[in-house]
């Protein structure tokens, strides 16, 4: 994998590989619907037919129920629990 600048603090870059164009497309929909999100780019996987999708999602701009699990886990960092772990 070539090395690739962070993003900005605040903004995530997601990297969806999928064997089908529209498997990658629910999947960067979902991610629109919790985050602000660029328009991804989007490139042939490999040469079997496979898409990869690539937006920019901005955490600082989260809905629900994106918000709530950011705001969770950023209180988990502070006392040292496992996110996502109970």
């Amino acid at each position: 994998m070539e090395s690739q600048e962070a993003p900005s603090a605040g903004y995530a870059e997601v990297h969806i590989v999928s064997a089908s164009p529209e498997d990658a497309r629910r999947v960067a929909e979902v991610l629109r619907r919790c985050f602000s999100a660029t328009e991804q780019r989007s490139y042939p996987a490999n040469g079997e037919g496979g898409t990869c999708l690539e937006p920019t999602v901005d955490t600082t701009r989260a809905a629900e129920p994106a918000r709530s699990w950011l705001e969770s886990s950023r209180s988990a960092e502070h006392t040292g629990q496992e996110i996502g772990r109970d």
